[in-house]
C-alpha cells in the first residue's frame, strides 16, 4: 500500500533530532522524499542513514536556518535533487528559560531568529516554489506556550505567539495558490531540548520532568506522537485544514480557558 506522502518531497528543518527527527524517519516511511537540515552534522547523517537503510530516500544539509543564503542554498539543493518541495516542516527551535529581566539581549535576539525568523526566512524560499507547483503544505512548530504564557519564558512564548500568528498570515495571503499553512502545538516533549530546560533554570532533571507529565493524560509526549501530527497536516487527510493551530499535549491546556 502506497504511503500517506507517496510520490512527495518534504524539507524538514531541526531534522537531526528530537521531533524532527521523528518526523523525517516517519515522512521517509510514508514515502517522501526528504531533506534534512540541521547544524549537527554527525546527528542529521546517522538521520539519512536511517533513513536509506529503510529503503527511503533522503539528504542532509548543515546550514543556519537564521541565515537567508543557507536558507536559499538548502531550498535549491533539495529542488534539485527532488524536483520540488511539496511539505516544508519548520521545526527548528531553542529555548531560554528566563524572564525579561534576567534573559540576555543575545539570548532574546537568538531565540527570535531561531524561533521566528528561520520560518520567514525558509517560507520566503519555498512558497515561490510550491505556486509554481500548484499547491503544498507549510507546517510550523509552535507550542502551547505560544496560546498560554509560561513562566521564566518570556523570549519563547513571545517567539512562539508570533508562530502561531504568522501562520494564520501566511495562511490568509496564500490559500490563493493551494498552499495549506499550519502550526502544531506541542506540550512538553520527552526530547533532549526539554532536558537542557530543567538545566537552565537550575533544578533537578528527574524532577522536572515528572511535574512535565502533570496534565489529563498523565505523562509526557513522545516526539513520534508529534510527527504523527505533522503527517496529518501534510497529506491529503487535511485538505481543507488551513490557518489552524493544532494542540498535541496530552490534555495540558484544557483548563487553559
Amino acid at each position: 500500500m502506497a504511503g500517506q506522502l507517496q510520490g512527495k518531497s518534504a524539507l524538514v528543518t531541526g531534522g537531526a533530532g528530537g521531533i524532527g527527527r521523528a518526523t523525517a524517519v516517519l515522512f521517509a516511511r510514508e514515502g517522501a522524499s526528504v531533506t534534512i537540515i540541521d547544524l549537527d552534522q554527525e546527528a542529521g547523517r546517522e538521520v539519512v542513514n536511517v533513513v536509506s537503510g529503510a529503503g527511503g530516500r533522503a539528504i542532509f544539509e548543515c546550514a543556519d536556518v537564521t541565515c537567508a543564503a543557507d536558507c536559499k542554498r538548502v531550498v535549491e539543493r533539495s529542488v534539485r535533487k527532488f524536483g520540488g518541495i511539496d511539505v516544508l516542516f519548520n521545526n527548528a527551535g531553542i529555548i531560554r528559560r528566563a524572564s525579561v529581566v534576567e534573559i540576555s539581549e543575545e539570548d532574546w535576539d537568538a531565540v527570535m531568529a531561531v524561533n521566528v525568523k528561520s520560518i520567514f526566512l525558509m517560507c520566503r524560499e519555498v512558497i515561490p516554489v510550491m505556486t509554481r507547483a500548484k499547491g503544498g503544505s507549510i507546517i510550523n512548530t509552535a507550542s502551547g506556550w505560544g496560546l498560554a504564557g509560561g513562566a521564566r519564558a518570556a523570549a519563547y512564548c513571545a517567539s512562539k505567539g508570533a508562530v502561531v500568528l504568522m501562520t494564520k498570515a501566511m495562511a490568509i495571503d496564500h490559500g490563493r495558490h493551494n498552499i495549506r499553512v499550519n502550526s502544531i502545538c506541542p506540550g512538553d516533549t520527552d526530547t533532549a531540548m526539554l532536558r537542557r530546560e530543567a538545566r537552565q533554570l537550575g533544578e533537578d532533571e528527574e524532577g522536572f520532568l515528572a511535574e512535565s507529565a502533570k496534565r489529563p493524560l498523565g505523562r509526557m509526549g513522545r516526539a513520534e506522537e508529534i510527527a504523527q501530527a505533522a503527517l496529518y497536516l501534510a497529506s491529503d487527510a487535511a485538505s481543507f485544514v488551513t490557518g489552524t493551530a493544532l494542540v498535541v499535549d496530552g490534555g495540558g491546556l484544557a483548563a487553559s480557558g
